[in-house]
């Protein structure tokens, strides 16, 4: 206790910088979770316009261009999957050049004075972060090739079934489609918090400004964007 009292008094900013961080981070994942599910957001939208394009699909003899949308879709998730593997690359390459970074840092105004550790230490939260990203991409490619399975397998409408069977493929096929956007949308968030940690190699006030900047902005595009309330205009309008 003793040896740790002195660490505590000499890192506490950055300590509270980082606890901070993830409160915003943990924080604004499971708002956002808990509130598609009660509230109208982009998440919610979305689930009702995916559910009415498969059960559309399911009217169609010819599904062509449904897969093709499904393919369109893997393909922006595959983008960023390989993109977080080359920036994992290039995150395990500035941990093996941190003196020579530090010195850069340095010389930027504002600039909060940084130990070799406290550096590495960083650069292993965002190495954390993207590896956290790189699995909810790569699961979400998984999910939109179950999809492709589950439109793949449903009836046509030469069997001639019946409504509520309609009702249920489509209900299926649309709740895994949510499934692998809501993953894929879970990296792009965690890409922005990224964006955040950038700010604590300059400065730990900087850091807790734009973690909680990365909440607001999340939150007006997800919850209050004019992409929300077009999509929520109905036919008429």
């Amino acid at each position: 206790m003793d040896a740790l009292t002195p660490f505590l008094v000499s890192n506490w900013l950055n300590l509270l910088a980082l606890v901070w961080f993830l409160f915003c981070f943990k924080g604004y994942m499971n708002y956002a979770r808990k509130q598609s599910y009660s509230h109208t957001c982009l998440a919610s939208v979305l689930h009702l316009y995916r559910t009415e394009w498969m059960r559309r699909m399911l009217d169609r003899e010819m599904r062509i261009a449904d897969a093709t949308v499904i393919a369109n879709l893997e393909r922006s998730v595959s983008f960023f999957a390989s993109t977080t593997m080359l920036i994992l690359a290039g995150l395990m390459t500035v941990l093996g050049s941190t003196e020579q970074a530090i010195n850069i840092i340095d010389d930027i105004p504002f600039a909060y004075p940084a130990t070799r550790q406290e550096w590495e230490l960083k650069i292993l939260l965002l190495i954390a972060l993207f590896v956290y990203a790189f699995f909810k991409f790569t699961w979400s490619l998984r999910q939109y090739g179950f999809v492709s399975v589950m439109v793949g397998g449903a009836p046509t409408p030469a069997e001639q079934p019946s409504e509520q069977e309609l009702q249920a493929h489509a209900a299926r096929i649309a709740k895994m489609t949510s499934m692998a956007a809501n993953n894929f949308n879970i990296g792009l968030r965690t890409y922005y918090f990224a964006m955040a940690v950038l700010g604590w190699f300059i400065n730990p006030w900087i850091f807790m400004a734009l973690s909680f900047g990365v909440v607001f902005v999340l939150y007006r595009r997800e919850f209050k964007s004019s992409t929300l309330k077009t999509l929520m205009m109905s036919d008429g309008q």
